[in-house]
C-alpha cells in the first residue's frame, strides 16, 4: 500500500499520479524561466499583440464568410429579379383575362339580333322598311377674309406658280420671334 500524506488523509492511487499544484492552485506548475535563458510565452511582447489582433483562425473565418456572401449575392439578385418578373407576368395575365372576359360579353351581345339591329341603326343609319330617316347636316362655318389672306389664295394659280411660291417662302429668312412679356 501507499503511505499516507502528512495530512492524514489517504487517497486511492489506482494507477493515477497525484495532482501537482502550482502557486495559484492550478494543476500545472508555472514556468519561471524559459529554455536556455529564453523568456516564457507569457513574458514575450508579441504574444499580447497576437491575442489582441486578428488571429489566423479569425482571418480564415472572415475569408470564408466573405466568400459565402459573395457567392450568394448573384443568385439572390437573380431570385429577386425573377420574382419581380413573375409578378409582372401575373399582372399581365390578369389584364389579358379581363380583356378575354370583356370580349366574351361582347360576343354574347353580338349574338343577340336585337342588339345587332340597334347598332346598325345607330352606326350605319339603317331604317326598317316604311320608316323615314332624317339626317341633320349642320352648316359649316363660312371662311373669313383673314383665312383667304393666310392661305395665299393658291387655288387660282397654276401648279408651277404654286411650286415657285413654295420655294420663295422656304428661301425667305425666318421672322424673329419676340417673346411675350
Amino acid at each position: 500500500m501507499s503511505t499516507p500524506p502528512r495530512g492524514g488523509r489517504t487517497r486511492p492511487t489506482a494507477g493515477r499520479r497525484p495532482a501537482r499544484t502550482g502557486p495559484r492552485g492550478t494543476t500545472r506548475p508555472a514556468r519561471t524561466a524559459g529554455v536556455a535563458g529564453q523568456p516564457t510565452r507569457a513574458e514575450r511582447p508579441d504574444s499580447r499583440l497576437r491575442r489582441q489582433g486578428l488571429t489566423g483562425r479569425a482571418a480564415v473565418l472572415v475569408l470564408v464568410v466573405c466568400a459565402i456572401v459573395v457567392s450568394a449575392a448573384l443568385p439572390l439578385r437573380e431570385l429577386f429579379a425573377q420574382r419581380g418578373e413573375i409578378s409582372a407576368l401575373q399582372q399581365e395575365q390578369e389584364q389579358a383575362q379581363a380583356r378575354v372576359d370583356a370580349l366574351e360579353v361582347e360576343k354574347a351581345r353580338l349574338g343577340d339580333p336585337a342588339y345587332v339591329a340597334a347598332e346598325a341603326r345607330r352606326r350605319l343609319h339603317f331604317v326598317l322598311p316604311g320608316e323615314t330617316s332624317y339626317v341633320l347636316v349642320l352648316p359649316s362655318p363660312q371662311p373669313s377674309a383673314v383665312d383667304d389672306a393666310e392661305a395665299g389664295d393658291v387655288s387660282d394659280q397654276p401648279w408651277y406658280s404654286q411650286v415657285w411660291g413654295s420655294v420663295e417662302v422656304a428661301d425667305a429668312p425666318p421672322e424673329p420671334v419676340i417673346p411675350a412679356p
